[in-house]
């Protein structure tokens, strides 16, 4: 599958808070949603690593370093699962559009082997993108907070996904995945800031 190909099924992942954001399901709803997806990806992972399912759209959507290691796929549904049962949906949300709209604009731009970091204008490009996907969220009354530190939660989710997105570190030859590291690492930021501010 083409690199865009691969970015539009990332971006189809939009429509999990999509979902909650037109109130077609309520937040504990979309919870339950996003838990039954990881439950069939971990099935789907099991059966892929341990018995040897090689369905084609393996071998099309996943990467090399990812062939003997759970598929971003799967860890995209433990992250956006891990911060809707841990953050409300003024710090949740955001984090979960900085993996599904900002990752595929910034991998579109450029990518990073594992262990390197993406070019400056990348980078910049990534961030740009989050702080625009999070302001609504973080100054809007839901946040409860003043809207100068609304701005600036945004800016410190903006800087997390950055971070998370420009870097793959590799641990013990595994890839720290971005689609793994992107939303904790935005919501962790977002919630600090509110916290701190609020």
């Amino acid at each position: 599958m083409t690199e865009i190909g691969r970015r539009l099924v990332h971006v189809s992942g939009t429509g999990l808070p999509a979902l909650y954001l037109l109130d077609l399901v309520t937040w504990r709803e979309l919870q339950y949603l996003l838990a039954a997806g990881l439950l069939v990806a971990g099935v789907l992972e099991f059966f892929r690593l341990f018995v040897g399912l090689d369905w084609w759209v393996y071998r099309r959507l996943t990467r090399e370093y990812e062939r003997g290691n759970p598929a971003g796929y799967a860890l995209y549904f433990v992250s956006l699962t891990a911060v809707a049962f841990l953050f409300d949906p003024p710090v949740a949300v955001p984090g979960m559009l900085m993996l599904t709209v900002g990752d595929p604009i910034s991998g579109l731009l450029g990518s990073n082997d594992a262990g390197r970091g993406k070019r400056l204008g990348v980078l910049a490009a990534m961030f740009g993108v989050c702080f625009l996907l999070a302001v609504p969220f973080t100054t809007s009354q839901a946040a409860s907070v003043p809207w100068l530190v609304g701005v600036a939660a945004a800016a410190a989710g903006a800087a997390g996904a950055t971070l998370a997105d420009g870097v793959k570190p590799v641990v013990a030859t595994y890839v720290i995945d971005d689609n793994l590291s992107i939303p904790p690492a935005a919501c962790v930021a977002i919630w600090a800031v509110l916290l701190l501010g609020g």
